[in-house]
């Protein structure tokens, strides 16, 4: 979530810096996720394949996690310069696009780990609908804004193209 804050944070705030950190972050998530993988792996199954095929049968929400572990794989292996020079910016942007499927996914896993009380995933559920929806909202917003002034540096004048 703090990956897919930055940018509307610098949007908002113009805090060109921040940019600076999101890579830094998206590669936490990325290693934090590898972590919490291992040690359900080797410190809660012990590395007992049979039982590990058996729960990830049994509880889905372990499916989606490592599904969201395996969308952020390509995201951190493609995160330098050098990498992005060798995608091109286009499609580098399009593979990272990749962080809201496994974002929500993870939202998702968080919601049917736990038992009882879901407050704390669905704050992130929450927070990830405003992210994600600012997103969307935001390039129309400016888009709105962004209609009279075009139109008052033409002169007021409405075209048949403006319709």
């Amino acid at each position: 979530m703090l990956t897919l804050t930055v940018t509307p944070l610098r949007q908002l705030t113009g805090l060109g810096w921040l940019i600076k950190l999101r890579r830094t972050l998206g590669l936490y998530a990325f290693f934090y996720a590898t972590l919490h993988f291992g040690i359900y792996l080797g410190i809660d199954q012990f590395f007992a394949w049979e039982f590990i095929l058996e729960d990830i049968a049994e509880r889905p929400y372990i499916t989606l996690g490592f599904t969201a572990l395996l969308l952020l794989a390509p995201l951190a292996l493609t995160s330098t310069k050098g990498m992005i020079k060798r995608l091109g910016g286009a499609r580098w942007r399009r593979l990272h696009r990749l962080v809201y499927v496994a974002a929500a996914l993870g939202v998702i896993h968080f919601l049917w780990l736990v038992k009882a009380d879901i407050r704390e995933p669905a704050i992130f559920g929450l927070a990830l609908v405003v992210l994600l929806g600012y997103r969307v909202v935001a390039p129309r917003v400016r888009r709105a804004l962004a209609a009279p002034a075009r139109r008052s540096e033409r002169g007021g004048r409405l075209r048949t193209s403006d319709a």
